[in-house]
């Protein structure tokens, strides 16, 4: 999980396999026509920018490149991953089985003294649809789970007063862990835009439960996607990085309709798990 260089430029990924995917982002002005799917503002959140439109972008196949990827560079890495978990739809064993196991799993990273995973959600259109507890649909908005702001503020929410001092002096990330829970996922895939490849200014912090980033579109944004993911996989994504010294620090990512999708393909169903990995010296609470 570690390494600076910039290993996947343009050069080499636009040399790579591609489709043409749509994907939502945040309007850059008003005039630009609003999408028909586009999600609408909800009365509580208030911080909601604006309008949504889609844009017909280039998501590259990764799999020929997995090797190369990495946190710190491109925000984003696949690895193989087992579960014990049985039914991920069952809140109890996920969170008595899943959630020790990805801790297990992200401890195992050079200079990693604690981990903390803290919430998960579980995605399927037709169990959301039909009004099953705590399944979720995919979400269409390119949009990145965490800022400056509340990245600090989950350490503060989740650890004691006295830990999440000492905590923040140090470096600390937050992952998605990103798990099909029935494979091969061919409908509605998980498409990750190369963190270097981001502006600041593509950025627009929106307050919705907590603030997080929508994004404006930007032709250099590098997009890229993992065809036919299986259980045994995991996606790790970078929401937030406290060093600002040139790594990845952010990682926006939506969902999005493969053309390349049989007609006959099952709804995607995924589950992703939100940890706190924290570096440095052992703090006591």
């Amino acid at each position: 999980m570690s390494g600076l260089a910039s290993t996947i430029g343009d050069e080499l990924a636009d040399g790579l396999p591609y489709i043409e995917g749509s994907l939502l982002y945040l309007a850059a002005t008003a005039e630009e026509p609003e999408a028909a799917d586009s999600p609408q503002p909800q009365p509580e959140a208030a911080g909601w920018p604006g309008r949504s439109h889609r844009y017909t972008v280039p998501i590259r196949d990764g799999r020929s490149i997995v090797k190369r990827l990495s946190l710190d560079a491109e925000g984003f890495v696949l690895l193989r991953n087992q579960t014990a978990v049985v039914n991920f739809y069952d809140e109890q064993e996920v969170r008595a089985v899943y959630y020790p196991e990805v801790e297990r799993f992200l401890m195992g990273a050079a200079g990693v003294t604690k981990v903390v995973v803290f919430a998960h959600d579980v995605r399927s259109i037709p169990k959301s649809k039909n009004g099953e507890k705590g399944v979720r649909e995919p979400v269409a908005a390119v949009h990145n789970d965490y800022t400056i702001k509340s990245g600090p503020e989950h350490v503060h929410q989740l650890l004691e007063p006295g830990e999440a001092a000492e905590r923040l002096k140090n470096r600390f990330v937050e992952i998605n862990v990103w798990r099909p829970i029935r494979g091969p996922v061919q409908n509605t895939p998980l498409a990750v835009c190369d963190s270097r490849s981001i502006a600041q200014a593509d950025l627009v912090p929106t307050d919705l439960k907590h603030e997080v980033y929508m994004i404006r579109f930007n032709p250099r944004h590098r997009w890229f996607y993992f065809p036919r993911m299986e259980t045994s996989e995991v996606l790790l994504i970078k929401g937030f990085d406290s060093m600002e010294d040139g790594r990845a620090r952010f990682t926006p990512h939506a969902a999005f309709e493969d053309p390349a999708a049989p007609s006959f393909a099952p709804a995607r169903e995924s589950i992703e798990a939100r940890a706190l990995v924290f570096y440095g010296p052992k703090a006591d609470a």
